[in-house]
């Protein structure tokens, strides 16, 4: 909304034209816009991008070390003994594949997830790790050991330094393995500088995800030397990190998914750590094939999940549970420390830097693995799972309390809800979703696939009404916007308004609309409607959209992996996804695809895991933006003014040729 230029801005415009297009070639994406592929703030993440690399090989079965020097100068080196990268030409592109490795996007040895693959598990997804780290950096230089010969080769600003040479090993110096120094360039980063605690963190954690791995870090500035090993594995880095004593003693497992699983991969799983505290800060770390993933993920969804079922089960068996009190997950999550990894054959990350997991199967695969065995070893030791359930049942006793609190500050006065509202049962503000769903179609289909606990349906028929120039006072004389206000518990208001928020009954006010142009259309005047009169709950991050998929593709199973349907938000997305299905190997024409016309087509199980459940949707917040406020309104005006048919018709005149039309 607020970043649409405004007509002042478009007609100081340049010239568009043929020469108005560049190519990006090589890593020149990179440099142009590098947070789209890694952080900024510091070059700790393309420094990973290259000790994941050494993780990966430890973790494929190669090698049992990782060292990293922090030079003087800025430098980090980082040495595995590994494999090391391959030096010889690449069958296709007639280049070394190591050259390859540090100088293309989308090249890599981690997209064959097949069996006898290089990596069958492996954090690389994208094909983009070290290029980036390469492109990013002012010199990189790279050292392989392989083939009882000594291969070295230079980079500069991501292009060739020095060629490609090889040498015989000398006697004492390392088989295989792969050496790699890299000097970050400074514009590239807010601070310069590699942050030494979250490096410490991370190679902590390598050490702690890889039994028997020795891990080493050296900084020649203060001359400290550090060393982790952890064979006492993760109940022995949790321990270490709780800062308080556990209810009952740490639980410690892990499952993988057998050769007949006809749902997921071979050695799919997870291994995990779990532990209780009453009070005290807490650690939760997640992890999917050694990647850290601290924006968490399907994964930490499945664990919750699990845990959940398991001790529920528990306390339902034994009776345990107080009459009027009722359960919920965040009562057996709160006070919960965990350390959990995961292996999945073909991760799906939220971006590039890879901070969360979005694979919506990962969620059932750490489920299925944990609940059972969580709930065979609280019965096998009932004295922790009381201890624990009394935990759980005082949260979830306090969590009663507060909700009580705020119900007795609304007062008696309640309007008369819409009857075409289906509201949800909890009266936690907070917690509590209402979705304004295009069609009673798929409202009905909202209204199956919903978790009625904290969700609530109103569906709308056809366009709302545009209210950009309707007055407060006449607003309630459009059906649709009165049943809107009245279940939102808001009155309508100005921008300088200070509104009485006391009975917000929702915390996410979420459109749900079709993903085509009518449903585009009916988002613009619903955002229109809040924006105009309803400011303050865009300004404190209440309203949202919910993003349902387009496409639909169904892919066979093939080999060691089973079959798969896989989403896509919308045409961009669906190339991507084809693109990797071919990299992957899947045989060209043998998946399905499928295009919704509407969510009314959608089924209630695929409506909550594609877009309802906070696990697997994708929900964007709605935000004001850099643009000030007058400007908005300015451009807000323009586009959905009465009055506005000329300023319009010369703006699209002028853009028309960006439009990504959906025919």
């Amino acid at each position: 909304m607020a970043t649409t230029p405004t007509p002042r801005r478009l007609r100081a415009a340049a010239d568009y034209g043929e020469a108005s297009i560049r190519v990006l070639k090589g890593l020149e994406p990179v440099r142009q816009r590098p947070g789209m592929y890694t952080r900024t703030d510091s070059p700790l993440h393309v420094v990973q991008e290259v000790i994941d690399n050494a993780a990966d090989e430890i973790l494929a079965g190669f090698g049992r070390r990782i060292d990293v020097i922090v030079h003087v100068d800025g430098a980090v080196t980082v040495q595995d003994d590994g494999r090391g990268i391959p030096t010889g030409l690449h069958p296709e592109e007639q280049a070394a594949v190591i050259e390859i490795v540090f100088t293309r996007l989308h090249a890599g040895g981690k997209f064959d997830k097949r069996a006898g693959g290089a990596y069958s598990f492996s954090g690389g997804l994208h094909g983009v790790g070290v290029s980036v780290t390469n492109a990013l950096a002012r010199r990189l230089d790279v050292t392989v050991w392989r083939d009882g010969k000594v291969h070295t080769m230079g980079f500069a600003d991501g292009e060739v330094r020095e060629a490609l040479a090889a040498r015989p090993a000398k006697s004492g110096e390392p088989r295989t393995g792969t050496r790699v120094t890299v000097w970050p360039n400074a514009k590239y980063f807010d601070s310069a500088t590699v942050p030494s605690d979250e490096l410490e963190r991370l190679l902590r954690s390598k050490a702690v995800l890889l039994p028997g791995t020795t891990v080493t870090l050296k900084v020649e500035k203060s001359g400290r030397a550090q060393s982790w090993r952890y064979d006492g594995g993760l109940q022995q880095y949790l321990l270490e990190a709780l800062g308080a004593e556990p209810v009952a003693p740490l639980f410690e497992a892990e499952g993988y998914v057998s050769a007949d699983d006809e749902a997921f991969a071979e050695g799919e799983g997870a291994r995990w750590v779990l532990a209780w505290t009453e009070d005290g800060p807490l650690t939760r770390e997640s992890y999917v094939n050694l990647i850290p993933t601290p924006a968490g993920g399907t994964h930490e969804a499945g664990l919750r999940e699990g845990m959940f079922n398991a001790v529920r089960a528990f306390i339902d068996a034994h009776s345990l549970l107080p009459k009027g009190v009722k359960l919920l997950s965040e009562d057996v999550f709160a006070r919960a420390s965990f350390v959990l990894t995961a292996k999945v054959l073909d991760p799906q990350f939220q971006g590039q830097i890879k901070e969360r997991l979005n694979s919506r199967d990962a969620l059932r695969l750490v489920a299925g693995q944990v609940k059972p065995q969580l709930e065979i070893w609280l019965n096998q030791h009932p004295e922790y799972g009381r201890a624990l359930a009394e935990l759980v049942i005082r949260q979830a006793q306090a969590r009663a309390r507060a909700a009580q609190k705020v119900e007795k500050k609304k007062g008696s006065a309640v309007a008369v809800l819409p009857g075409k509202l289906t509201d949800c049962e909890s009266t936690e503000i907070g917690r509590n979703e209402l979705f304004l769903v295009e069609g009673d179609s798929a409202g009905g289909s909202a209204k199956m696939g919903r978790d009625k606990e904290f969700q609530a349906i109103l569906p709308l028929r056809g366009k709302v009404l545009n209210t950009w120039e309707v007055e407060r006072d006449r607003l309630f004389a459009n059906a649709e916007v009165h049943d809107i206000a009245v279940a939102i518990g808001v009155d309508p208001h100005g921008p300088g308004d200070q509104p009485d928020l006391s009975s917000l009954r929702y915390g996410k006010i979420c459109v749900l609309a079709d993903a085509d142009v009518d449903g585009a259309h009916i988002q613009v005047l619903l955002l229109t409607l809040f924006f105009r009169h309803f400011p303050r709950l865009i300004e404190l991050g209440h309203v949202f959209v919910a993003r349902p998929p387009l496409f639909r593709v169904d892919v066979p199973a093939a080999g060691k992996r089973p079959a798969r349907r896989l989403y896509c938000l919308d045409d961009h997305e669906l190339d991507t996804t084809l693109a990797k299905l071919a990299d992957e190997g899947v045989r060209e024409g043998s998946w399905t695809i499928a295009r919704f016309k509407g969510l009314g087509e959608m089924s209630a199980e695929q409506l909550w895991e594609t877009t309802l459940s906070p696990d697997t949707r994708r929900l964007l917040p709605v935000a004001l933006g850099d643009l000030e406020l007058a400007e908005t309104v300015e451009t807000m005006t323009m586009l959905m003014g009465r009055g506005e048919a000329a300023a319009r018709r010369a703006w699209i005149e002028e853009h028309g040729n960006e439009v990504e039309a959906d025919i």
